[in-house]
């Protein structure tokens, strides 16, 4: 199993944001994989992570809903906070027991206003829009991927790669960060976990180095066209399925 390299950091778009080259997703923390884990082990992970070097730390309002922000706001008192590039999520309303998918500014405004108040903090250093199905508990979703008709052929391309992983001393899991990384200097995975071991694992995967041999033959066993099943049901929306109407549109 790789060991965990240095933690470095890149730039994400154009502004200027520096963050570690590896993030920690924060959702299974509070919401959705089971019940919400002890809020003291939570918070010593995410220490733990910081003290590691991966600062990059992401979260939504709709974790919980909330209670993902707040915890995220007692680890960061006590001068923590100036430690780390704190991300979070707009987007998902709830209203009348309903969710609904908005972005227009009062409601960004009213949600910017909330996250800020739950973390604690004055400044959010990467605020964006966050699109999911929450109509059912993940627990219970057969998501098209994992569909019967699905799922043996999709378990053969896990074995491939596992196969990969194996050759490389690494889980597979390390070998598909590896893969991330290696799309660019300017790409950060922020793969979640609530487990200190499990965090170490991941972290591993920053010290995995391939070959572009290894790159064309991982890109061919998981292209889009070899897998099948949709990632998500049709419910929800992807990077692919989010075209927005024309400014000229817009009528405040």
């Amino acid at each position: 199993m790789a060991t965990a390299a240095k933690v470095g950091r890149i730039k994400l778009g154009s502004q200027g944001l520096e963050v570690s080259a590896q993030g920690l997703g924060c959702m299974g923390m509070s919401a959705f994989y089971g019940p919400p884990k002890p809020e003291s082990d939570m918070i010593a992970l995410i220490h733990h992570a910081i003290n590691s070097g991966v600062t990059h730390l992401d979260t939504s309002d709709i974790y919980g809903p909330h209670t993902n922000e707040i915890l995220l706001g007692k680890a960061l008192k006590d001068g923590v906070r100036d430690r780390v590039e704190l991300a979070t999520k707009f987007g998902i309303n709830y209203s009348d027991g309903k969710s609904e998918i908005r972005g227009d500014p009062s409601y960004v405004r009213a949600a910017c206003e909330g996250s800020l108040k739950r973390l604690g903090v004055d400044c959010i250093d990467l605020y964006y829009q966050h699109r999911i199905d929450t109509k059912v508990p993940i627990e219970v979703t057969f998501l098209p991927r994992f569909q019967p008709e699905n799922l043996e052929h999709n378990k053969r391309l896990f074995e491939r790669v596992n196969e990969i992983a194996a050759k490389k001393g690494c889980t597979p899991s390390q070998l598909a960060l590896a893969w991330v990384h290696h799309q660019g200097n300017d790409v950060c995975p922020i793969p979640g976990t609530t487990k200190i071991e499990n965090f170490n694992q991941n972290a591993g995967a920053l010290s995995i180095k391939l070959t572009p041999e290894e790159m064309s033959e991982l890109e061919s066993i998981a292209s889009a066209d070899a897998v099948k099943g949709d990632r998500y049901g049709g419910a929800s929306a992807t990077y692919n399925q989010s075209e927005t109407p024309p400014l000229s549109s817009w009528k405040p």
